[in-house]
Order: C-alpha cells, then sequence, then structure tokens
C-alpha cells in the first residue's frame, strides 16, 4: 500500500489535479507592479470596525496600484454561520462604497475566479489535499475528542507545550494499510498536515508591518479537513484560494501572527511563492485610565452598523480610519483636499507596531467638519434619507416644507466659517427641534435660563421687545440696534467692554437680554444665530411662545 492508494481511498472520486486548476486560474493580465488584494470576512455575525479597517486598507493597496479588489466569503465555518452574516457584509460596503472587482452575490458572479464562496470550492480543496497526502505530507487522524482532550491535560499538567506534534502525533505513525482499514469501516477522521519543522528552530521572515521576524517553526500536524462536513479549517482553504486566485497581498489582524508558520509551511509544502503579509495592528480604545482592544460584546461601536444608524457621513468614518491606517495621512489629505482616500499612497510601515487607538470624539470631529461643508441641499438630502430608514415621523415633518427645513439647516453654513453642530444625522432633530411647531408643541419644555433667571425680569424683556421692538422686516443691524436699545431702556449694559470692567454698576449685559429672548423662544442658552431664527419662525407661532412663560 502506498500514500496514493490512501489518497484514493479518502477521496475515490477526485480526478483533477493541481495543474487542472493551475491552468483554470491563470496569472492575471494586470499592469507590472499591480497589488491583488482580498477581503474575506466569516458571515459569524455582524460586520466588524476591524474588518472594515482591513478591507480599506485593501482596498487602497489595489487602487494605488491600478491592481485589483475582490471579496471572498470564507464561509467553511458552518457551525458559526449566521444567515444574514452575508447581506450585512454587502451592506457595509455598498453603503461605504467600497465595491470589489470581482465577487459573488444572490447567484450573481462577478469576475473569473470564483465561486468566492469558500463553501462552494470544496472539490478544489479536495484535489490540494489529496496531493499533500499522496506525497506524505498528509494524514486521516482518527483521535476521538475524548483523546485530544485526554492529551492536552496530560500535557498541561506536566507543562508541555499543548498541541498534536512529535511523539504526541500518534495517528501520523499508522501503517497506510491500517489507516485504509479504518476508513473503509467508516470510522470518522480528519486530515491532519505533516509537519516537518522543529519548534526548537527559528525562521526569518517579513511582515510588511512588523518588519523582520523572528518565529519558531512550525511543528504541530495540525488539521486541514473536518470530519463533519469535509470541508478545510482557515488555515488550507486560504493556502489554496490566495494560490489559485493570485492574491499578492494578504491583509489580516496581528492575532494571526502566530498561525504564520503554519501557513508558511503549506506554502513551502505545495512549492508555491507565499503572498505579503500585513499583519494590522488591533483597534483599541481609551477606558478610563486603561487601553483596551475594541469587544464586539462590550462595545457597539465594534459594529458597523453603529455608524450607519447614528448616521455618520460615509466618507467621515472612512477618514477616521484612514487616520490610524497612515499617520500621514491627515497631512496628505490636508494638502489634497480633492483627492480620494483611495489616491492616498498607503504604506504599511507608518502604521502603528502595537495597538491602533479609535477615537469616537475624534470621528465625531471629523464628521462636524465634513456636514459643515455641505450645502444646505447636501445636508437635507442626506439627512432625509437616513430619516426615511431610521426615525420616519422626523422624514414627515422635514419633508412636508422642504425650503423650510433647508432655511433651518442653513442657519451659518454657507458662510467662511460655518457651524459645526452636527455629529452625525441621527443628532440633527435634537439640535433643531424647536424650529418645528409640532414638535415643540409635544416636547416636555426645560428652559435653560441664564443669569437672569428672575421671572418677572424675564416676561418684562421678552414681552418689550416683542411689544415694542420686533419686526420681522427688519435687517440684522437694525434688529440687534433694537436689542441694544431695549437692554439700555431696561438697565443693561450695551458696551460689552465697559460691562467687563464694572459688572456691578449694570444689573447684565446685552448678552444676557439676548440670551432670555434666545431661551424664551428655543428653551436653549446655545443655539445658532437668534436674528435667523427670528427671521423663521412666524410671528403666530413667536406669540404662542411668548404666552408659554408663566
Amino acid at each position: 500500500m502506498t500514500n496514493k492508494d490512501l489518497a484514493n481511498a479518502i477521496f475515490p472520486d477526485i480526478t483533477k489535479t493541481i495543474a487542472d486548476y493551475e491552468n483554470m486560474y491563470p496569472e492575471r493580465n494586470l499592469p507590472e507592479g499591480a497589488k491583488v488584494t482580498r477581503f474575506a470576512p466569516s458571515p459569524t455575525g455582524y460586520m466588524h470596525l476591524g474588518g472594515f479597517y482591513q478591507a480599506i486598507i485593501d482596498y487602497v493597496l489595489a487602487k494605488n496600484s491600478n491592481g485589483l479588489f475582490y471579496l471572498r466569503i470564507e464561509d467553511t465555518d458552518t457551525k458559526r454561520e449566521v444567515k444574514e452574516a452575508v447581506d450585512l457584509i454587502y451592506e457595509s460596503l455598498n453603503h461605504y462604497n467600497i465595491i470589489p472587482d470581482e465577487s459573488e452575490y444572490n447567484g450573481e458572479i462577478k469576475g473569473s475566479y470564483g465561486p468566492y464562496f469558500q463553501s462552494e470550492r470544496k472539490e478544489i480543496y479536495h484535489t490540494f489535499i489529496k496531493y499533500l497526502i499522496e506525497i506524505g505530507r498528509a494524514y486521516p487522524c482518527f483521535c476521538t475528542k475524548e483523546e485530544l482532550d485526554e492529551l492536552r491535560k496530560h500535557q498541561e499538567e506536566r507543562k508541555f507545550r499543548t498541541g498534536y506534534y512529535g511523539r504526541y502525533a500518534k495517528c501520523r505513525v499508522l501503517p497506510i494499510d491500517e489507516q485504509i482499514k479504518k476508513i473503509q469501516n467508516g470510522e470518522e477522521y480528519v486530515i491532519r498536515f505533516k509537519s516537518e519543522g522543529n519548534f526548537d528552530l527559528k525562521f526569518k521572515t517579513e511582515d510588511l508591518v512588523k518588519g523582520t521576524l523572528e518565529l519558531s517553526q512550525n511543528d504541530e500536524d495540525f488539521v486541514i479537513m473536518k470530519s463533519s462536513d469535509k470541508l478545510p479549517t482557515y488555515h488550507f482553504a486560504h493556502i489554496v484560494d490566495d494560490y489559485l486566485m493570485h492574491t499578492t497581498h494578504v491583509v489580516r489582524g496581528e492575532e494571526w501572527l502566530s498561525s504564520l508558520p503554519k501557513h508558511l509551511e503549506l506554502f513551502k509544502a505545495f512549492g508555491f511563492k507565499a503572498p505579503k503579509y500585513v499583519h494590522t495592528p488591533l483597534l483599541v480604545k481609551k477606558d478610563g485610565n486603561s487601553v483596551r482592544k475594541i469587544s464586539k460584546r462590550k462595545d457597539p461601536e465594534a459594529s458597523m452598523a453603529y455608524y450607519k444608524d447614528k448616521g455618520y457621513p460615509t466618507e467621515a468614518v472612512i477618514e477616521a480610519l484612514m487616520t490610524i491606517i497612515n499617520s500621514n495621512y491627515e497631512e496628505w489629505h490636508t494638502q489634497n483636499p480633492d483627492k480620494k482616500f483611495y489616491e492616498f499612497v498607503y504604506s504599511p510601515k507608518k502604521m502603528s507596531s502595537s495597538g491602533a487607538f479609535f477615537d469616537l470624539d475624534k470621528l465625531d470631529n471629523i464628521s462636524r467638519n465634513i456636514i459643515s461643508k455641505m450645502t444646505k441641499d447636501e445636508v437635507y438630502d442626506n439627512l432625509l434619507n437616513w430619516a426615511n430608514e431610521y426615525n420616519k415621523e422626523f422624514a414627515d415633518i422635514i419633508s412636508e416644507d422642504i425650503d423650510y427645513t433647508k432655511s433651518i439647516l442653513n442657519i451659518e453654513r454657507e458662510q467662511k466659517k460655518p457651524r459645526k453642530d452636527y455629529a452625525y444625522y441621527s443628532d440633527i432633530e435634537n439640535q433643531i427641534w424647536y424650529m418645528f411647531p409640532e414638535l415643540f408643541d409635544k416636547h416636555e419644555l426645560s428652559y435653560e435660563w441664564g443669569k437672569i433667571n428672575d421671572l418677572n425680569d424675564i416676561k418684562n424683556i421678552v414681552n418689550t421687545y416683542f411689544n415694542d421692538y420686533y419686526s420681522s422686516s427688519d435687517d440684522k443691524d437694525t434688529w440687534f440696534n433694537k436689542v441694544k436699545e431695549l437692554s439700555e431702556k431696561l438697565g443693561y449694559c450695551t458696551d460689552m467692554k465697559a460691562y467687563k470692567e464694572n459688572p456691578d454698576n449694570y444689573k447684565g449685559s446685552v448678552a444676557d437680554v439676548s440670551t432670555v429672548i434666545r431661551v424664551a423662544i428655543t428653551t436653549k442658552s446655545m443655539t445658532p444665530d437668534l436674528y435667523e431664527i427670528l427671521k423663521l419662525l412666524s410671528t403666530n407661532e413667536l406669540n404662542k411662545r411668548i404666552n408659554l412663560i408663566k
């Protein structure tokens, strides 16, 4: 009995060879230096921020080099697969316009290097595994879960390194005829890779982020095909796919560094050239006085759905991630404000070799800056799109009188130094609700009176102003001069310099009087331009609000 007999006993129906698949997946016709990258998520849950962060790097690497970016769904872990996860992956990429050059969705295949779901590539994997068995670099393992648990317990008790290696890999020395007999008897088995490494020996390899690494050789006979569904493990499947799809750069989290010796040994066993690896630092956040990894369980911002639900502009999320992907991105973007993020030349060497700090406050600042530069029409369209999906009642209100809503959104907007109030679209209603009578009427009113908080003084200021001074036809200078006249009449200082020098000589200042008017109409002490607010609200609405102050 030979290894070929064993391979045929395990895979009697596999007749293709590796050469057949190499002919089916020829070298890509791309310019010299073009990079081929892939985003290869597992559909085991929601789209994670860390995965999206890596997808952006994949996308930028490909676009920078006139290369190609493809999407591959690594769905070999059937026990953990979540039904709607694939839809969430595609929706997230489309939402941010990170469109793969090649992919497969709802039966539509874009590209000639598919299938792009690993579960549909089983025959390919079996061909490659059969080859490893034929050359003596893979074998069936019949150890039960109980036997493996006992092995681990034995190793832990003696403080040995755990794993299926060396003298502990008992199935690797089973005679071939005995292996075939067990298979014919229907015994369950997995396929393990037969390592030739020595853990006590080191080898050097290059990671584009970490630089030169010195790692222990792999000596573990790890599983490359599971028993239940005969699908490969991640370790094996991605080797085959990256080879056939001609991936040049693999971007993945640094948690995979410990597996790199396994993967490089597999490439070597096949005689394939390994791609270049980009092991990205983990995304971390501040938590009190400490810094920790962003957690799927603890942190809502770990999910990409969080940013869509909140209504962050897509470019804000991408820009926030780009600033931690490369330290010089912000400077480049300042110098090239009209260029797209994917025109930036990404350098793995400029990534942090430790944690990548993701700061929601910084994202908010980036987002405020982006929204502030939008026209009123852009803000309105984006707000309406968001509200139609997440806040239908508000969508109906802002679309009832479009010009009115746009006028609200345009207060202190299209000017040299626009206001930066809005960090995301879900926050806009909280900041402008008082401009809509239907929202004001049902709102629980809480007035933010400032220095002037005596109700009699407040009513005197408000009633005197609206009865004797206010006119909807006033221009801004006239309006402000009238507020000053009112202040002077009631004993409030109109010269802020004089007031600061001798505050005890006055009841207050013109700023305090303006605050009273502002709060009386909006309930808020901080709002955009009061003159513009008064111009937009009708006289009837103003009168109604004045009469509410009791």
